[in-house]
């Protein structure tokens, strides 16, 4: 599939989602938001692809965020008109299959909110992270002071959304901000290894599971527990994967899954 401003890819189960916007830093302008919104939503509805890599071309950065100049470039009519949700995924995206970002040099701002908006986060070890918006008179709207809030310890996530400050990679390995920190040139094979980790499982148990961790976040612990009972239990036993994983282990073998 071609685009503009992302290469999209699909090997095996993994689709590979780049931004290509290097000469700027991989900011999003108006174009990039409408493909990646369509992108997204055929890596979603595509069940012969399981999983999802999102990283950034070039060197430099996965993505500074918004474009600033095409922004200020719109006028009033074109600035009052929806878009697509922040890189397609920040907002009203409902998708129970993994996604992992990989990313280096500099995750700020739109691109650092992309990022938590990811399951994983492998970054590379040149990675900066930041949302700096309040030093341009802007609030992060994109979702990630809320999912910076639930991953960071509130009284980190204050220090950085009321500064606008750059912490490393390490620091946010530290914080519970990633995954893993690797070198630059081990960051895609270090995120392969976390998909085909991911690809080891039942791909339906595996969704089920993200949709049971994300929902139960909203839910009282017990409520949670009465929905999964309900709801979640018996669409796995419906699945033919639920009889493959037990009868696999029984057999000494590797399962075989379908995805059914």
């Amino acid at each position: 599939m071609s685009y503009e401003t992302v290469i999209y890819e699909k090997k095996g189960r993994i689709a590979y989602v780049t931004i290509n916007r290097p000469e700027v830093m991989n900011a999003l302008n108006s174009k990039a938001h409408e493909e990646l919104n369509e992108i997204w939503e055929d890596f979603r509805t595509d069940d012969d692809v399981w999983v999802a890599i999102f990283s950034g071309a070039g060197d430099r950065a996965f993505s500074t965020g918004n474009d600033l100049k095409e922004s200020a470039s719109r006028d009033a009519a074109s600035r009052a008109k929806e878009r697509p949700p922040f890189a397609g995924i920040t907002s009203r995206f409902d998708c129970s299959k993994p996604i992992i970002a990989a990313v280096h040099g500099y995750c700020i701002a739109g691109g650092f909110e992309t990022a938590l908006a990811c399951d994983l986060i492998v970054a590379a070890d040149n990675t900066q992270f930041s949302l700096p918006e309040v030093k341009v008179g802007l609030v992060a709207g994109a979702g990630g002071l809320h999912r910076l809030a639930r991953t960071a310890p509130l009284k980190t996530t204050m220090g950085l959304v009321l500064t606008g400050k750059r912490i490393s990679a390490e620091e946010a390995y530290r914080l519970g901000i990633v995954n893993e920190v690797v070198p630059v040139d081990e960051l895609m094979p270090a995120a392969e290894r976390w998909a085909n980790e991911i690809l080891e499982c039942a791909p339906i148990a595996v969704r089920l599971t993200k949709e049971v961790v994300l929902s139960g976040l909203q839910l009282p612990v017990e409520e949670a527990i009465a929905r999964d009972t309900r709801d979640v239990k018996p669409r796995l036993r419906a699945t033919e994967d639920y009889l493959e994983g037990p009868r696999a282990f029984a057999e000494k073998r590797k399962p075989i899954w379908t995805g059914r």
